[in-house]
């Protein structure tokens, strides 16, 4: 696979891939069915950066975070953080790494105790990790707290009395009080109002520039990504198809998936750039992938290598790289 390496990447993630045993099976006896929920997959993340990992539901982005952060056991491939290889390590060597990274659920209610105090939840990482004496664990929490817009009254309250952005806020803060290196989110606005999510990604955005945070953003959508991230991987059905700076993937989207995602951004589309792009059927099962280019029963450019070929990822000298035979009709495309 050809695809941008960078000098010093904080994370380095090279073919992950992971498979599952499906609960289905082939025939009434037959062996379960397999779903490749990630194939593939390589990037890297700088130091300080925000990268995006974007798509349709079930396209393997959310998977993908979990086997960086060890929470689902990966098939194979490597993922390195500060050039020491995670994969195959021991629970045990695990416990100091969690204090580097640290991963925001989608749903802040399944995500807290339901038993436990605000203020008990984000105090509890330095308990596990045995840090600081109960004096200044608890003075941390409550400035963390504050620092993510909570309010004294609001510290002993139990997760339901609190709104939604209130307990992602408490879930900010959680992960935040072991001052991790890196904050994997996985769609931590998605289950918000439109008015609340502008709220916690501006917190986000804060946060990381106070705390010198380095984030991997997964969501699906693309309006979140364009203002927080510095650059962006665009997966289907389990593989990058395009990635490259945010401004420029945006602004000229060189695969057929990611135009047809991009066009859906109403602000990009009434400034004139593009009308919207329709894909046509549903996405592929997992279970049953097509041949050739995954996105080919979709793609109004298919050809018939498209059916039989698998393109790979190939990076140009910008940083900006595809997984496309047709790339450069489209970039033609997308200039005139």
């Amino acid at each position: 696979m050809n695809d941008p390496i960078t000098d010093n990447p904080l994370l380095q993630v090279r073919d992950l891939s992971c498979v599952f045993k499906s609960t289905k099976r082939l025939g009434l006896f037959g062996p379960r069915q397999l779903i490749h929920a990630v194939n593939g997959v390589s990037f890297d993340i700088q130091p300080g950066e925000a990268f995006g990992l974007v798509g349709e539901s079930g396209c393997g982005k959310s998977t993908a975070a979990k086997l960086i952060l060890n929470m689902v056991r990966p098939s194979t491939g490597s993922v390195k953080y500060r050039d020491q290889e995670l994969i195959g390590l021991s629970d045990a060597d695990w416990v100091p790494l969690r204090k580097q990274m640290q991963y925001v659920f989608q749903d802040p209610l399944g995500a807290l105790d339901p038993r436990m105090k605000v203020l008990d939840q984000v105090i509890e990482p330095l308990v596990i990790h045995r840090l600081y004496d109960r004096d200044k664990r608890s003075e941390m929490a409550r400035d963390l707290l504050y620092s993510v817009g909570l309010q004294a009254n609001q510290m002993g309250k139990y997760p339901h009395e609190l709104s939604g952005g209130q307990r992602q806020r408490v879930v900010l803060a959680r992960a935040l009080i072991l001052k991790p290196e890196l904050l994997v989110c996985d769609e931590p606005v998605s289950a918000l109002d439109v008015s609340i999510q502008a709220q916690i990604i501006n917190l986000l955005q804060q946060l990381r520039r106070e705390m010198r945070l380095t984030v991997l953003f997964i969501s699906h959508d693309l309006s979140v990504v364009r203002h927080l991230c510095d650059r962006v991987a665009v997966m289907y059905l389990g593989q990058i198809v395009e990635t490259g700076p945010t401004t420029e993937l945006f602004n000229a989207p060189r695969h057929p998936y990611t135009q047809a995602l991009v066009s859906k951004i109403p602000s990009l589309r009434s400034r004139g750039r593009q009308e919207r792009i329709r894909l046509g059927g549903e996405p592929p099962s997992p279970v049953n992938p097509p041949s050739g280019c995954h996105f080919h029963p979709r793609c109004r450019l298919a050809s018939e290598r498209c059916r039989q070929q698998s393109p790979e990822l190939i990076s140009a000298a910008d940083g900006h790289a595809v997984s496309c035979f047709e790339a450069k009709i489209l970039v033609k495309e997308a200039a005139s």
